[in-house]
This record gives structure tokens, C-alpha cells and sequence, in this order.
């Protein structure tokens, strides 16, 4: 099996505190070797061992590559004019998830594998190695199923979210909804999803009808996830905690009781800025949750409707500009937060053992990605 040696680092981000102490793992003037698809050695330049090539990457900042733990990739059509009619003052609510539900229904599967192709790559130039993937704009056994099999062709993190909004067909039957989504298309789903999500919002899944979806889906072996408090506090955050999710993603809306929860249960919130930045919304206290010890975590939201932008770059200056986190703390939890959020150890860090995931930057620190917002600082991406 070949080892590269990777020399030239004038800063490597490692996420591993061995190196010195801090949670990002600084080295400068590194080195990494690569054996096969893992990290085989880490740590300064002068102490790396022989391999069988070397590459010099000319003084530039090396870090984790992006692991991406909320995205919305599966859809057909877009909805540049609803951004329009927000930009000009109308309110963003839930409701409008049902346009791009009626276009993805209507597409072919070549249409809808093309666009997940476009947007997977668009991901990967911008310094995304691993990205979580949902259904939700199917809303039928068919549809539901089918988007998880194309979810499937980029990833392996593959969510279940057939409870995104209740489909029109059912506007006047919501339990009769959440009996299709727990039966027939859970059956269907489950064998092609690692994970089972639910929208616990008003203007989608209540409290009950959430726990309930939960608990049908791991009783079929799926992993729970939840969207909460994004448009108005709710109980989605207590609710993820009492459970012990994973993670929970918007949290936009929180009361003292809900950071309590989250710093206590270790369930991780993921922050999604560029919602917010997409929808003129107020931001989540990024601030207060770290200061608090809630373990954060920052994704894309990647979707046709809220949030249409798959850099992660934009989500670490927004981080930083927006909610206050320092360019550490971001450049964390797009990388190790986001790994967290998955129940991953494998990706977002860089030391022996682990995924040869690296995202290569036009600069020589990572300050750089909040420091120069919308500039493309991602030279290379090794993976």
C-alpha cells in the first residue's frame, strides 16, 4: 500500500488536543503521511518518517475536510421567487416545502440524480468530505424510498424524513399522515436510511406526533435526529434531549431550560446560519450555547427553499461575523461538531487511524475562511 508524505503545512488543524492542548490540535510547519484511504503519522515536519512519495503543498493551511451534517439534496425545480417575495418583506414559514414536494414527485430519477451529482460536487470543491443527506420533498411510499436510494449514491449518512410537512393529499388527515409515515413508508424507507428525522414545528409535527415517529423508526433500527425551535420556542430541544438523540438542528429559538438540557444530555445542536443569513431571521446565541458546554455543531441546511447555499465556508464566516463564535470554535464545529453530530470518529479529525479527509486552503491559517468571506480559499481537497 503507497504512503504519501504531505509536507508544507504551515498550519495544520488536527482536532485531536494532543498536539498542543487546545481542541483544534494545532501543528505549524507540519507534516502528514497517507497510507492508502487513513492517516498513517502526524506532527511537525522534522520528525516525519519516510514515504514511499512526497508532495510539498507550498505553505498552505490544511484542515479536516468539512463534514456537512444537514442538507436537503434531494429535490427537483427551485424557489428563487419565494427567496424574492422574502427579500422584498414576507415572512419565511414551513408551508412552502410543499412546492418543491409537488416538482420532486414530478421528476424523473436521472433529473433528480443529476442535481444531487451537481450540488454533491459543488460540496466537495468547497472543502465537503462527508455530508448528511435527508428524504422529505417525496412524501409518498414511492417517493420517500426512491429519494433515499439517490441520497445513497453520495453518501452513507442517509436520514429518513418522510415527516417534513403533512402533503396536501392529507391536509384534512394528519394522524391518518403519521400512520402512513410509521407503517408503509418507514417499511420502505428504513432499509436505504441510517437515520430517522422528523420537522417538530408549528405548521408541522407537534410533540407527540414527533415522539411517536421517533420511536416507530427505532424500533426499525434507525438513529434519531430532529429539526426544532427554528421558527418559535417549542419543546423539539427538551424532547431530543429526553431521548437522547444525537442531534438536534435549528435551534433558533431556546429558553434557559433548553440550553440546560442540551449542555446536560450531550445531545448536539446544530446550528444552520445560513438559514438565517437566507431568511432574514434572527441567529442562534452560538455564543451562549459554547459557553455554556453545549457541544455545537454548524451544516448547510442545503435546500431549495431556506437556505440554498452548500458552503460550508459561508456557514464558518456567518458563525463567526453572525453568532459570535471565534474562528476556532467554527472551524470545530464544521468539522469535528459536525463528525459528533453523525456519532462519527472516523472523519473531522486528523490523526492516525482516521479517514484521509483533508481540506487544503489557499491561505496559511485558518482564520483565513472568516477573515476573507466569499473568497474560494479551498485550493484542494484530499480524500
Amino acid at each position: 500500500m503507497t504512503s504519501v508524505l504531505l509536507t508544507g503545512i504551515a498550519e495544520l488543524v488536527t482536532n485531536d488536543p494532543v498536539h498542543d492542548g487546545t481542541p483544534l490540535g494545532l501543528v505549524h510547519d507540519a507534516a502528514v503521511v497517507i497510507q492508502g484511504h487513513r492517516v498513517a503519522w502526524v506532527g511537525p515536519r522534522q520528525q516525519a518518517p519516510d514515504a514511499d512519495d512526497a508532495r510539498d503543498l507550498g505553505g498552505r493551511a490544511v484542515l479536516p475536510g468539512f463534514v456537512d451534517s444537514h442538507s436537503h439534496l434531494v429535490f427537483a425545480g427551485d424557489r428563487a421567487a419565494e427567496f424574492a417575495a422574502r427579500m422584498s418583506g414576507e415572512s419565511y414559514a414551513a408551508g412552502g416545502i410543499r412546492t418543491t414536494v409537488a416538482a420532486t414527485r414530478a421528476a424523473t430519477d436521472e433529473q433528480l440524480i443529476a442535481n444531487v451529482a451537481r450540488l454533491g460536487a459543488e460540496m466537495r470543491r468547497q472543502g465537503t468530505t462527508t455530508v448528511e443527506v435527508k428524504s422529505g420533498y417525496g412524501l409518498t411510499v414511492r417517493d420517500e424510498a426512491r429519494s433515499l436510494v439517490i441520497a445513497g449514491l453520495i453518501t452513507e449518512e442517509t436520514t429518513f424524513l418522510g415527516a417534513h410537512v403533512v402533503p396536501p393529499e392529507y391536509a384534512d388527515d394528519p394522524a391518518g399522515y403519521v400512520e402512513l409515515v410509521t407503517g408503509p413508508m418507514l417499511d420502505a424507507a428504513a432499509p436505504h436510511a441510517r437515520w430517522i428525522d422528523v420537522f417538530c414545528e408549528r405548521g408541522a409535527f407537534d410533540e407527540d406526533q414527533a415522539r411517536a415517529i421517533l420511536a416507530a423508526g427505532g424500533a426499525q433500527g434507525l438513529k434519531g435526529r430532529l429539526h426544532a425551535n427554528q421558527l418559535g420556542p417549542g419543546p423539539g430541544v427538551r424532547l431530543a434531549c429526553e431521548l437522547g438523540l444525537a442531534a438536534v438542528d435549528h435551534c433558533t429559538f431556546l429558553e434557559a431550560a433548553d440550553v440546560t438540557a442540551l449542555a446536560e444530555s450531550g445531545t448536539v445542536a446544530t446550528l444552520l446560519p445560513g438559514v438565517e443569513f437566507s431568511t432574514r431571521s434572527p441567529y442562534p446565541d452560538a455564543r451562549g450555547l459554547v459557553d455554556a458546554g453545549v457541544t455545537v455543531a454548524l451544516a448547510s441546511d442545503c435546500n431549495p427553499g431556506s437556505c440554498y447555499t452548500s458552503s460550508m465556508p459561508l456557514c464558518v464566516a456567518l458563525a463567526v461575523r453572525e453568532m459570535r463564535m471565534t474562528p476556532g470554535e467554527a472551524i470545530w464545529s464544521a468539522t469535528a461538531g459536525g463528525a459528533r453530530a453523525l456519532g462519527r470518529d472516523d472523519v473531522g479529525v486528523i490523526a492516525p487511524g482516521k479517514r484521509a479527509h483533508l481540506t487544503v486552503l489557499e491561505a496559511p491559517s485558518h482564520v483565513h475562511l472568516a477573515y476573507r468571506p466569499g473568497v474560494p480559499l479551498v485550493a484542494e481537497v484530499i480524500a
